[in-house]
Formats: C-alpha cells, sequence, structure tokens
C-alpha cells in the first residue's frame, strides 16, 4: 500500500467516525432529553476539544513528525463512539464529545501533515483529493447512519459496531502512514517562531473560519432540521447531510481541473459564493427538496475551502528543502476549530429563541464573507512579507 493510499484512507476514517455520530444527533437528542438550546451547548464540547488539541497535535508533529500522532487517534476516535452512545443527559454527551473531539482534532492535524508531506513528493495539487476521502467518509458514516435508523438500531449498537470497523481499518493501513519530516528538523522547528504576524495567515484562517461553521452546521444540524422543520422522519432527515457530503466528495475529487483553471482565491471565492445562496435556499423554500438542494449546493461550494486554504496556509512555512508548515497549517486549524465551538451554541441558543430556519439563515450570511476574506487574502499575498 502506497502512502498516498493509506493518508487518502486515513481522511475517509476520520470522515466516516464524524458522519457517523453527527447523524445520529437526532436519536441522541431524544436520548438524552435536549431541546436545541441545550443540544446546542453539549455540541460545544465537541468544538472545544477540537480547538484545545489542535495546536497541541500541531507542535508534537513538528518537533515528531505526524505518525505516531495519526496512528493513536485512529484507534481512539472510533472507540470513544461507543462512549458517547452511554450518555443519558447532555452533561455526559457534551463531556464525551469534549474527548472525542480532542481525538479528532489529533488526528486532523496530523493527517494533513501526512497529507503535505505526499503532496510534496509527489508535487501534485492532492490536498483536495485527500479531502475527498473525508467527504466520502462523512457519506459512508452517515449512510450507515440513515441505515441503522431505519433497521431501529440503538446509537449504543450501531457506534459498537462501528467502532470494530474503525479499528481494524487503522490495523490495516498503520504501518503505511508517512511519517512526517519533523525528525529531521528537530533542532529547527523547536526554535522560536512567530506564525501570529503574517497577514495573509490570518485572512486565510477566516476563510477557515466561515467554512467551519457552515460546515459544522451541516453536519450538525442538517438532519435535525429536515425533521423538525420540514416533517422528515429521522432516516429521511439524516439524507440532508449525506447529500451535502455526496456534493463536497465529488467536487473535491473530480475538481482538480478546475482548480487549476480558476486559481485558489477565485475558486474560493465562487465557492463561497455557492454555499451561501444553498444555505439560503435551504431555508428560505420551505420544502423538503429545496432542504436537500440547498444543503447539495452548500457541500459543493464549500468543497475546497479547507483543502485550498491548508495548501496556501502550508506554502507559507515551506522551507528551501521542502519541508516545514506544521505549525501554519496548526494555526489555521485552531482558528477553523473556532467555528466548530462558535457553531453549535449560536446555531442552538437562535434556534432556542427563534427557530432553525433563523439560525441556519445567519450561518449564510457568515458563509457569504468567505468572498471578501479571499480578496483580502489575495491581495495581503502580493505584499511584502513582514520580519
Amino acid at each position: 500500500m502506497s502512502p498516498r493510499l493509506a493518508t487518502f484512507i486515513v481522511f475517509l476514517l476520520n470522515g466516516a467516525v464524524f458522519g457517523t455520530w453527527a447523524a445520529r444527533v437526532p436519536a441522541l437528542a431524544e436520548q438524552i432529553g435536549a431541546e436545541p438550546g441545550s443540544l446546542g451547548l453539549a455540541l460545544l464540547g465537541a468544538s472545544a476539544g477540537l480547538a484545545v488539541t489542535a495546536p497541541i497535535a500541531a507542535r508534537i508533529c513538528a518537533v515528531h513528525g505526524s505518525r505516531m500522532v495519526l496512528i493513536a487517534s485512529s484507534l481512539l476516535s472510533p472507540l470513544l463512539l461507543p462512549v458517547l452512545a452511554l450518555s443519558r443527559s447532555p452533561l455526559q454527551f457534551g463531556l464525551t464529545l469534549i474527548a472525542l473531539g480532542a481525538s479528532v482534532a489529533a488526528m486532523d492535524v496530523s493527517m494533513n501533515v501526512a497529507a503535505v508531506v505526499v503532496v510534496r513528493d509527489l508535487q501534485r495539487p492532492l490536498m483536495p483529493q485527500f479531502h475527498a476521502g473525508f467527504s466520502f467518509g462523512g457519506l459512508i458514516g452517515s449512510l450507515g447512519s440513515a441505515a441503522a435508523a431505519q433497521a431501529h438500531w440503538t446509537p449504543m449498537k450501531h457506534f459498537i459496531a462501528a467502532a470494530i470497523v474503525g479499528l481494524l481499518v487503522t490495523a490495516l493501513i498503520a504501518k503505511h502512514i508517512p511519517g512526517g519530516v519533523g525528525e529531521r528538523h528537530r533542532e529547527e522547528v523547536t526554535e522560536r517562531t512567530n506564525v501570529l504576524k503574517s497577514p495573509v495567515l490570518w485572512l486565510l484562517a477566516s476563510v477557515a473560519l466561515c467554512s467551519a461553521i457552515a460546515e459544522g452546521a451541516a453536519a450538525d444540524w442538517s438532519a435535525l432540521f429536515m425533521v423538525r422543520e420540514r416533517g422528515m422522519g429521522d432516516a429521511a432527515g439524516a439524507y440532508a447531510y449525506a447529500g451535502f457530503s455526496i456534493a463536497m466528495a465529488l467536487a473535491r475529487w473530480f475538481g482538480e481541473p478546475i482548480q487549476r483553471k480558476l486559481g485558489p482565491h477565485r475558486l474560493l471565492a465562487v465557492g463561497g459564493g455557492l454555499a451561501a445562496t444553498g444555505l439560503a435556499l435551504a431555508v428560505l423554500i420551505p420544502l423538503p427538496t429545496s432542504g436537500y438542494l440547498g444543503f447539495g449546493l452548500a457541500g459543493l461550494g464549500l468543497a475546497f475551502s479547507f483543502p485550498v486554504v491548508m495548501d496556501l496556509a502550508s506554502e507559507i512555512g515551506k522551507r528551501a528543502d521542502g519541508s516545514g508548515g506544521e505549525r501554519e497549517l496548526g494555526l489555521v486549524t485552531t482558528i477553523a476549530y473556532t467555528g466548530f465551538l462558535a457553531g453549535p451554541p449560536i446555531v442552538g441558543g437562535l434556534a432556542h429563541v427563534s427557530s432553525l430556519v433563523v439560525s441556519l439563515g445567519f450561518v449564510a450570511l457568515v458563509t457569504a464573507l468567505i468572498i471578501p476574506a479571499t480578496w483580502l487574502a489575495r491581495r495581503a499575498a502580493r505584499q511584502p512579507a513582514s520580519v
């Protein structure tokens, strides 16, 4: 098995873990007796674990390489799914999500570092295809959740089966995962470097932030939106996130020619506009078909946001020998995860005082901010670098 294939499978596994529990949110919410407000606060746990762990994982990868972090987190994340199913209150649910979020963050950062190693070795813009693996994984997880809901499986039964599959996959690919470049540059990367002074990096991070808010809203709330606002059943509601994941995965997998033609910045801006339009369509037209179509368009529009931003960020920290960029990836990932951190309570809080229609409409407006943020990032990239 090649390092490229092993890395792709890790992205697939990460997406599957996320899609598995995200698409069962309606069943879990019923199990713990949570309304939108309390559910939003509970979902905050995953985002908190993500945001706190991402910069720590980036530092470890910078010094030691990504392989051990990636293997450990790939084993832990599936194991935490059955623990999540043990929750009987919003508090228990939120605390377990902190641990799951931390594990997923370590996995996310280390797999992106591994992907950068492969991209630079092969000298091809493959980052969107790796992130297509995450989307395909989200599709597999959400479709599995829909099937489990249709079969009336409890979250516990479903999550035990998912955990077994995840552990077997990790065991098969562990020895083929690339190790990163940390070991070759331990002295260099431990020098004090300040990535916080780069305006371009912060603007790229803001694009990732807006994208993360939108993607997190689709993952955490699309199924519940279709169930509570459009009158669909649990199984049918899960297909909303499935459609989002399908559109995102296909765009990432087949979009390399489009990326080459438009360039990264134009692609980010066009995608942000399309995603905002899709979310607006889902909430403004009170029909189930509009909801499914809108979430599909949102997935299509957001497809390139995170992988292209990661590509651009890693290039800022690239060294003369082709290594580097771990800290830049860590910063962008951390800022993006604040989107996942802020998204659940904002959507849940707005839904509590109004409705999910209003709260997801707000997310559409946030998504539209990708357009000016991308324009400013492109303009800042043309300015001389700060010393």
